[in-house]
């Protein structure tokens, strides 16, 4: 047991860009320096307390603030976050980093619903303050499921009791059904949304080929990820619903909750158009590729939770939207997985940190759930 344990947390660290090791000091001074030219020297700015999260996310940098200024002569504590792109010289996760669509995204949100997202203070496009675009938003208290080590693990989640998650699941689909039933019109920086999902899905799985060919351009291929995006062109769902906006990155690791309730949607870099589906495919499969985890690792995980029918069921009851071709959707996000794990690991093999397999599709931790889905299999057993 201790043996898988360690696996999944090399590879989990793996996962985690090493770009540069900023030195906090300076970084307190180049914000302070840019809030002052934001602010003007009469606010009298000052950045405290400069923290960057030891797990930071798998693309974009977070470094976490507090800063004051001067309002109507009274001096405002704001407890902060800037999120910042990557730079080249990272080898980063995704070909693009558009940060001001981030920030209008979640401004869009926040403004058309109720789904609870950090108040957006400022976009900033221009990269010589921090190395990067970046965005700062409020920073908010709350609890979220950690991925290193997975929560399933042992973790707050897994010590509440099954009618708080149970409650943690409902609240979780219920955003969801709130983010798909905001008007397509209030995203229109995001481009033009097919008329119909399955248009749309053929869009997301035309971009995910583009982005395997992107994320293998200078390393090694993956037989495996090819077989999958030919099963995913032959097998797309016959849909003409109309399409919605999706959250892209819809997991329970991007929601901060108290009291099991989300008080933060957070990570928006994946937002698009498409079948209400596909988040729920997200939500479901990146619980099961934790829980995967705990299965090899003989841990009792969490098996009652984020079930696809029940997440299936809520979501029905929620939104009136009875899902379909989940199976589909589940496969289709354990492929997009796939392909950002095998873009992580070919960049931990540039850095050092790893060296490519005899057999490249084993730089994918989940392979094994790949070659079931492709053969039908993976579902059997799975209450």
């Amino acid at each position: 047991m201790a043996l898988e344990q360690t696996e999944a947390e090399h590879q989990a660290e793996l996962a985690r860009p090493t770009s540069s090791i900023r030195e906090v000091g300076l970084l307190r001074s180049e914000l302070q320096d840019w809030l002052t030219d934001r602010l003007g020297t009469a606010a009298d700015p000052m950045v405290d307390n400069v923290v960057i999260p030891a797990a930071n996310g798998m693309s974009s940098e977070t470094i976490v603030f507090d800063a004051t200024w001067l309002e109507d002569g009274e001096r405002q504590l704001h407890p902060l976050v800037a999120r910042v792109a990557p730079g080249e010289t990272t080898m980063p996760i995704f070909p693009a980093y558009d940060m001001a669509a981030q920030f209008r995204t979640m401004r869009a949100v926040a403004d058309n619903s109720s789904v609870p997202v950090p108040a957006t203070y400022w976009s900033e496009s221009d990269p010589a303050a921090l190395g990067g675009p970046f965005f700062v938003m409020q920073r908010i208290e709350g609890l979220v499921p950690p991925d290193v080590m997975p929560y399933n693990f042992g973790s707050w989640v897994t010590e509440a009791t099954d009618d708080e998650r149970a409650r943690l699941q409902r609240n979780t689909v219920g955003v969801l059904a709130d983010l798909h039933a905001i008007d397509l019109s209030h995203f229109d920086f995001l481009g033009s949304p097919p008329s119909v999902a399955e248009t749309a899905m053929r869009d997301h799985i035309a971009a995910q080929r583009t982005y395997y060919e992107w994320a293998t351009t200078t390393g090694p291929r993956s037989p495996l990820i090819e077989r999958c995006l030919d099963e995913l062109s032959r097998t797309c769902p016959t849909d003409a619903s109309p399409t919605v906006f999706s959250w892209g990155d819809a997991r329970i690791g991007n929601v901060m909750y108290r009291n099991f309730e989300p008080v933060a949607v957070l990570d928006w870099e994946m937002a698009s158009f498409g079948p209400r589906e596909l988040d729920l495919g997200w939500l479901i499969f990146l619980h099961r590729f934790f829980e995967d985890l705990t299965t090899l690792a003989g841990m009792p995980g969490l098996p009652r939770f984020l079930r696809r029918d029940d997440v299936a069921r809520t979501y029905r009851e929620l939104s009136g939207h009875t899902p379909h071709d989940l199976d589909f959707y589940v496969f289709f996000a354990a492929v997009r997985q796939a392909t950002i794990m095998f873009r992580v690991q070919s960049r931990a093999i540039h850095f050092g940190q790893a060296v490519v397999p005899d057999n490249p599709d084993e730089m994918i931790l989940h392979h094994a759930t790949l070659e079931k889905m492709l053969a039908g299999t993976y579902w059997t057993g799975i209450a």
